[in-house]
């Protein structure tokens, strides 16, 4: 049964811009979930036995799902036709699959010349580990970025799969496709983007690589601005044991963050001198100890200290900013992340929950037709 909250005609920015899915895991799928919530028409090839209709499945929101036996001809014949009306290819299996497959590119500009073809990989396509099995810890373990994240004295910090998959890979895909449509406005052709988790997440260092450059990032954790080094860019433990953040970098910030809270005034001019961080941070750690996190909150949230709580995701659900924002939207019952970000005109919206089943591919290349 086809979702019933599908929109059949989206009116975001994407809107009117045919996507061919073949599903995978983790970064493609995230990136064809903010196609499809900025209007895009995305169709996603799933094969066939798949139990589908789940809509806890925040990823798989907004989408059409067909169902298709890559390895049979007519099969396959059914999805090629499905490419021949697509802007947009993405899929995410090892280098080589798709050729194997009869869909690699090089087919597949034959046959459509306009289409962008939307690689998504942990290594990329090329390389000596290009055809290895990896993760997201992997991928930013290879780059910098994991050895750069935790605290001093400790081992690396994972930071969930954001940084890579989805940072790193998703972004930069997503980026990539949008390039390449812009740049076939004026060839009327398309390219391959090839987007590789390790290389968006080494773009992503790009900032540190300049501090390195200039004597400003050392290669220890927790010893940098911006890695919970220093003591007024970090996190303190409250009353209540919860925490709450602050990140008073600006000298004028850090001022403020000294009067409203009551630090020493021996200690107010320590912002830079790291011979008196370990005091600094003693002191504001005693200090955030001495209230709970929300008596914080309700004396320093909305001022210029560089201050949040630190939320749980449901907490951060009931935040009034967020509320106020439509950070989350309800779809069929199920709370959840919100489409960003936002378009004064052309508001992206979800265009109904994860598929309840999946549609015969005719219906879509009759839809398509048009």
């Amino acid at each position: 049964m086809e979702n019933r909250r599908l929109k059949k005609s989206a009116d975001g920015p994407l809107a009117g811009l045919r996507v061919v899915e073949f599903a995978g895991l983790g970064p493609g799928p995230f990136a064809c979930m903010l196609l499809s919530d900025m209007g895009a028409d995305v169709v996603t090839v799933e094969r066939a036995g798949k139990k589908l209709g789940d809509p806890t499945d925040i990823v798989a929101r907004g989408r059409t799902v067909v169902t298709a036996q890559l390895k049979d001809a007519a099969s396959r014949d059914e999805v090629l036709a499905l490419l021949d009306r697509a802007d947009v290819l993405v899929e995410g299996f090892r280098p080589g699959v798709m050729e194997r497959l009869g869909l690699g590119p090089d087919v597949l500009a034959q046959r459509n010349p306009g289409l962008v073809y939307g690689r998504m990989t942990g290594w990329g396509q090329t390389g000596p580990l290009a055809r290895s099995a990896g993760h997201d810890v992997n991928y930013i373990a290879l780059t910098g970025a994991l050895d750069a994240i935790g605290p001093a004295g400790g081992p690396p910090s994972i930071p969930l799969n954001l940084v890579g998959d989805y940072a790193g890979g998703s972004m930069y895909l997503v980026a990539g496709i949008l390039a390449a449509l812009y740049e076939r406005q004026s060839s009327g052709r398309g390219q391959v983007v090839d987007a590789a988790i390790t290389d968006g997440t080494i773009s992503l260092m790009s900032i540190f690589a300049s501090f390195a450059l200039r004597g400003q990032f050392t290669e220890r954790r927790g010893s940098n601005m911006l890695d919970g080094g220093t003591p007024y860019y970090s996190v303190y433990r409250t009353a209540d044991d919860q925490y709450v953040s602050i990140g008073p970098l600006e000298p004028q910030f850090f001022a403020e963050l000294c009067q409203r809270i009551g630090v020493s005034p021996g200690l107010r001019d320590a912002q830079f001198d790291r011979a008196r961080w370990p005091q600094l941070r003693d002191e504001l750690a005693r200090l955030f100890a001495t209230r709970t996190r929300d008596e914080w909150t309700a004396l320093l949230e909305g001022t210029d200290v560089c201050f949040a709580p630190v939320l749980t995701l449901s907490e951060a659900m009931r935040h009034p900013h967020n509320v106020e924002r439509g950070a989350f939207v309800e779809v069929d019952g199920v709370r959840q992340p919100a489409p960003a970000p936002k378009f004064s005109r052309t508001p992206a919206a979800v265009q109904g929950a994860a598929a309840a089943g999946a549609r015969p591919l005719a219906e879509v290349l009759a839809r398509w037709e048009t």
